[in-house]
């Protein structure tokens, strides 16, 4: 017993130890184990290399190649009614000169009923629906994380969401900044999420709606002035065994960081064929409204546009990477003067999964603005992408994958973002991913 003890004190794991009642620690939780700790870590590896795309100078070759790192450990400890996770991240380039960035992606706690009333405290992930508002975002070396409380009623049939944050410089501690909150690790000061999901006992279907308010900050002369935007909507789900359907749709109103009134929308549809087990037919459609007004002049040109009103919509903390083509050309990088000309987005995928744990995806891509570009003599289509993706999971702690993407941009395309001229498009990746669970035990 001694032995162990130490092992468990060697691991930052605090065990209590009723002698009288002689309880054993073992590594097997079972039903009678009322303590559960584990340990566990994640380990990324990804190789990239690009070619072509976003350069100012037009002599230049716009091309890229390097490696990225991203380890999380987990630490995780669960009672029949309290648990609390801990969860330490590096992120960072092979070579970086600053060593990289640490930084904790989790830390909370969360007390829970058997009724299914919950509370949850702290750094966490948020994902609800299919990630397109508000997503983890994994493929991303940071990924993301939000400073909240969460409280809520998960039951059997009905899902209630309730979501409150508030964000602060260091600075305000000294009770010098106020409540200034500029430049910070999330891009807003407060939010409030009020999330409710239906799900029908019998039947794979369910029902969601959302509505968010989210505070913005602007730093003035006479100090810092606060902006919110409303975003209201609802998302539908049908997955059965061959068929599956998702339709969602979504209104953003308020007024941004910049005091401009915001009148946007989205709307998408998504049906999954599956005629054998072996493979599945994916298709969809998304559409994501812009601003008329063009804000990037051409080059050596000095453009300013008054907007009224602000229509280009915002997806705010979704997933942006699953949806709108592996490059992120759209909702992770910004256009050049903050113009957003919206996204229409047609896509096919092919899904083929030949033996156990392989996958090869091949998709299509048609880009084009949601807005009309003729009155700056553009077409509105952005251009085509085609992906292709394999991934292997080759033992229960371990994956690889690879893909190439290609893109066709057109003079659009190129304009709205100041390319180099050359509109082909290459990116390759390589990853490795391993996720073991190095320790398991109950008391």
């Amino acid at each position: 017993m001694k032995k162990t003890v130490l092992l468990l004190l060697m691991l930052v794991v605090c065990v209590s130890v009723d002698a009288r009642k002689k309880r054993e620690v073992t590594f097997a939780p079972d039903s009678t184990s009322k303590n559960i700790f584990t340990l566990s870590g994640d380990f990324l590896f990804r190789g990239e290399y690009r070619d072509g795309g976003v350069a100012e100078d037009d002599e230049s070759k716009d091309y890229a190649a390097f490696l990225l790192t991203r380890v999380m450990l987990k630490l995780e400890y669960e009672h029949k009614w309290f648990s609390m996770r801990v969860t330490p991240r590096f992120s960072g380039i092979w070579g970086q000169g600053n060593n990289g960035t640490f930084s904790l992606f989790e830390g909370w706690v969360q007390a829970k009923s058997s009724q299914g009333l919950f509370a949850k405290i702290g750094r966490q992930e948020l994902s609800y629906d299919d990630e397109r508002i508000i997503g983890s975002d994994d493929w991303t070396m940071m990924a993301s994380s939000h400073d909240v409380v969460k409280l809520g009623y998960d039951g059997p049939c009905h899902k209630v969401h309730a979501i409150v944050g508030f964000n602060q410089n260091p600075t305000a501690a000294d009770f010098k900044g106020g409540t200034t909150y500029i430049d910070g690790s999330q891009p807003y000061k407060t939010v409030q999420v009020l999330w409710y999901h239906y799900q029908p006992r019998k039947i794979p279907f369910g029902v969601s709606a959302l509505f968010m308010n989210v505070g913005m900050q602007s730093a003035l002369e006479d100090g810092p002035r606060n902006y919110y935007q409303q975003l209201t909507g609802g998302f539908l789900g049908y997955h059965g065994n061959f068929f599956e359907a998702e339709l969602s749709g979504y209104y953003q109103f308020g007024r941004d960081e910049h005091s401009i009134p915001i009148s946007a929308w989205m709307a998408s549809c998504k049906f999954t064929g599956v005629p054998t087990k072996y493979l599945k037919i994916i298709a969809g459609y998304d559409y994501l409204s812009g601003d008329k007004n063009f804000a990037v002049p051409q080059h050596g040109a000095i453009g300013l546009t008054r907007h009224t009103i602000n229509r280009g919509f915002s997806p705010l903390f979704g997933s942006h990477h699953e949806f709108y083509g592996a490059m992120d050309f759209f909702y992770i990088q910004n256009y050049i003067g903050g113009f957003s000309p919206g996204l229409q987005n047609a896509y096919i995928s092919l899904n083929a999964f030949p033996i156990e744990d392989l996958r090869i995806t091949a998709n299509y891509h048609y880009m084009a603005t949601g807005t009309e570009m003729s009155s700056h003599n553009l077409k509105m289509t952005l251009g085509h992408e085609i992906e292709v993706e394999t991934a292997w999971k080759f033992a229960s702690f371990g994956s690889l994958s690879a893909g190439y993407t290609y893109m066709n941009g057109t003079e659009t395309m190129n304009r709205l973002r100041r390319g180099n001229g050359d509109n082909h498009l290459h990116w390759v990746w390589l990853s490795l991913r391993f996720y073991p669970r190095f320790l398991n035990i109950g008391w």
